[in-house]
C-alpha cells in the first residue's frame, strides 16, 4: 500500500486533516498520529480487519493485547465488564494523561482486542488530535505504539512515515511528540501493578490508590 503523509498543527489540528483520518478509520484503515505520549497507530477495534492490520503492521505477537483512547470514563464504562473504585480513582486523578488503565472487557469487545486475556487497557490522552479524532468518530480508537515491535516508538511523523511506509495508510505529521511513553498499570487483581513503566511513576499510582 501507499502510505500517505499529511502535515499538521498537533495543538490546533484542521477539520480537513481529522476528517480524512476519520474516514480512514471508518474503512478499516490503519493511521498514526502524534499523542502526549509519543505517537501511535489507531484504528477501529470493533472492526476485526482493522484489528488484524495493526497486528501486521507492527509485526505484532496476536497474542497481545492493544490498548484503546478512549474519550472520558463514560465511554470506558461502556468497554468495561466491571469498573471499580481503584479505576475510577486513578481515571479521575490522572486523566486525561499518560496513564493507561486495564479493566476486564465486556462483551462488547472483541477477544482478538483483548490478546485472548478479556482485559482491555484503556487510556484518555490530553492529544488535540486523538481527541478531536475520538469526537468525529464518536468511538473508541486502538491505539498501540507507532513502530514494529520490539523497535523504539517514533518520536516524529517523519520518523514513522520512515518506518512504517507501507505498512499503515497514513501518518498524521504533527512534528515531534516530546512526551514520555504512557504507564500501564493493572488493576484487575487484588493487588494492583505496574505492567509498563512510563511518564506516571509507581509511587504517583501509589499516593492515589493508598488505602484501597
Amino acid at each position: 500500500m501507499a502510505t500517505d503523509l499529511i502535515e499538521i498543527d498537533a495543538e490546533r489540528p484542521s477539520e480537513a486533516a481529522i476528517e480524512r483520518a476519520a474516514a480512514a478509520v471508518r474503512r478499516g484503515e490503519v493511521v498514526a498520529i502524534p499523542t502526549d505520549a509519543l505517537y501511535t497507530l489507531v484504528a477501529d477495534p470493533l472492526n476485526l480487519h482493522a484489528v488484524g492490520r495493526v497486528f501486521a503492521a507492527k509485526g505484532r505477537d496476536i497474542h497481545l493485547a492493544l490498548p484503546l483512547l478512549v474519550s472520558d470514563i463514560i465511554m470506558a464504562e461502556e468497554l468495561a465488564k466491571d469498573v471499580s473504585a481503584r479505576f475510577r480513582l486513578l481515571a479521575r486523578y490522572f486523566w486525561p494523561g499518560a496513564l493507561t488503565i486495564i479493566a476486564p472487557a465486556s462483551s462488547r469487545v472483541p477477544l482478538k482486542v483483548t490478546g485472548n486475556t478479556g482485559r482491555i487497557a484503556m487510556r484518555q490522552s490530553k492529544s488535540k488530535v486523538a481527541n478531536a479524532l475520538l469526537e468525529r468518530l464518536a468511538q473508541p480508537l486502538i491505539s498501540t505504539s507507532a513502530n514494529l515491535s520490539g523497535q523504539p516508538t517514533c518520536a516524529s511523523g517523519i520518523e514513522c512515515f520512515g518506518m512504517m511506509d507501507g505498512r499503515v495508510d497514513l501518518v498524521l505529521d504533527g512534528g515531534l511528540a516530546t512526551g514520555t511513553g504512557a504507564t500501564t498499570v493493572d488493576v484487575t487483581e487484588p493487588y494492583w501493578r505496574v505492567i509498563k513503566e512510563g511518564a506516571i511513576g509507581e509511587k504517583e499510582i501509589a499516593e492515589v490508590l493508598k488505602g484501597t
